[in-house]
């Protein structure tokens, strides 16, 4: 299991990094717009549809994707980065982030739904859960991940630097909560859906990302960057309490995605998303907590623009 674990995630960093690496926006699109198909099948699946129409609803969700992109502006087959307000923008912390093309409002509609709907799946469990309508979970299901993948292209767009904070907070939040609940761990955090968390994790979780935060932001301040990071734009944007407090709300949504899912697959009776992904189950495992951290971490970052 541990060689088919390394070798596939070797074979997805080799993939994935020449996409990130790239300064035309397309090869990251594309390869992204895969992945969001692919968690759109599983979604599918985990919800009770199964062959044809499951296949139906990734390609639904990725036509959607695009056409949701084209529409407000984020071309994502576009050769080279998009040009600033006045010419070729130049990144510099402290600075609103240029060359932003979908309206904030979007995110913020992304945000009151995972938090009202996050609050409300986990308060009342896998059997209201199964209990809502099929179509009603569709819908759910392709909005948060069309809003993810937006999300991701707008990072992108803005700077290589973004995009790989924004990773690397659910990374490590997501380290940080398996050493400190293997650790620590005492505190349920929710039996019914996910009996190896622990609160002690979270709050191990929300340690490692504000440790990370303090290293980056000194990178940042010291090493020529393509755009401001997460953690330094809301650190020049919302001051140092104001970053505490947005890191922390962003690493409690991030366990609020791995606890949604945890629960959609409960309900489904499953392990794993699917295997596509040897040795890691499928693209919602890997994903989860990346789906409400994609719309809410620009969210927050609209606070800073000036």
């Amino acid at each position: 299991m541990l060689k088919q674990r390394v070798i596939t995630a070797l074979l997805l960093v080799a993939v994935l990094l020449p996409a990130l690496l790239v300064s035309a926006s397309w090869p990251f699109a594309a390869l992204s717009l895969l992945f969001i198909a692919a968690a759109a099948w599983e979604w599918s699946r985990l919800n009770g549809w199964s062959g044809a129409p499951a296949i139906a609803f990734g390609a639904v969700v990725a036509l959607v994707a695009v056409a949701a992109a084209q529409a407000l502006g984020l071309d994502p087959w576009r050769a080279t980065p998009p040009p600033g307000p006045s010419g070729e923008h130049v990144h510099v912390m402290g600075q609103a982030l240029a060359g932003f093309l979908v309206p904030a409002r979007w995110w913020w509609l992304g945000l009151v739904v995972w938090v009202l709907g996050g609050w409300w799946v986990l308060r009342h469990g896998v059997k209201r859960w199964s209990a809502l309508p099929l179509s009603l979970r569709a819908v759910l299901g392709a909005f948060l991940l069309v809003l993810t993948w937006l999300g991701l292209l707008e990072a992108k767009g803005q700077g290589l630097n973004l995009l790989l904070s924004m990773f690397c907070l659910v990374w490590a939040a997501d380290i940080g909560a398996y050493f400190g609940g293997r650790a620590f761990g005492r505190r349920k955090l929710a039996v019914s859906i996910s009996p190896g968390k622990s609160w002690e994790g979270v709050w191990s979780g929300m340690v490692a990302v504000l440790l990370l935060a303090l290293l980056w932001i000194t990178v940042d301040r010291h090493v020529a960057v393509d755009s401001p990071s997460l953690y330094g734009f809301l650190f020049n944007g919302l001051g140092p309490v104001g970053l505490v407090v947005a890191l922390i709300f962003l690493t409690g949504m991030s366990v609020v995605g791995d606890l949604f899912e945890s629960l959609v697959k409960r309900q489904a009776g499953v392990k794993d998303s699917s295997q596509l992904l040897p040795g890691h189950g499928g693209v919602l495992d890997r994903v989860d907590a990346l789906l409400p951290m994609s719309p809410l971490s620009l969210a927050l970052l609209s606070l800073c623009q000036v």
